[in-house]
């Protein structure tokens, strides 16, 4: 049975072991940013229920499905913002919906959402990786999105 409180909620809805497990990465790789203007305990749910529209599906409308999970359950409205800004380094409501999702603004705001964002960005499966291997990773993404990520990387890097 999962360990902490947000590892079987992600369980109970579905999200396999693989998931749960990346989500406690990000969780551990957010932690490292954590400072005195930083909410470290929505952090910490944000980092692992990011991923909880996994459990519905695994291609880019996941964070999408995971708000609407979350708002379902009653979760408060500041992690369903982490669940639905956490991909990349966000998307805006025209990249939205040239991904064939509902247009809406789904770029991080606060601090709290581009930790886990970046957190997320940094965290292939349960592995931790540089930034440098995630923009490699990311080297056929417009020039546009790979310029985000980078931006929101230097910014949460200096909290570290």
């Amino acid at each position: 049975m999962p360990e902490n409180r947000y590892s079987q909620i992600l369980f109970s809805v579905g999200c396999d072991s693989g998931v749960i497990r990346h989500c406690e990465t990000v969780a551990s790789v957010a932690s490292q940013f954590s400072g005195d203007s930083v909410d470290d305990a929505l952090v910490f749910a944000g980092s692992m229920m990011h991923d909880i529209g996994r459990s519905i599906t695994h291609d880019i409308s996941h964070a999408q499905n995971g708000a609407r999970i979350c708002r379902e359950r009653g979760e408060s409205e500041a992690l369903i913002e982490i669940v639905l800004r956490h991909v990349g380094a966000g998307l805006n409501a025209d990249e939205c919906t040239l991904l064939g999702l509902l247009p809406m603004d789904c770029v991080p705001r606060t601090l709290e959402e581009k930790i886990v964002a970046h957190a997320d960005n940094l965290t292939k499966g349960s592995k931790i990786i540089s930034i440098e291997e995630c923009m490699t990773r990311i080297a056929d993404l417009p020039t546009r999105s790979k310029k985000k990520i980078w931006r929101l990387a230097m910014e949460i890097e200096q909290l570290g």
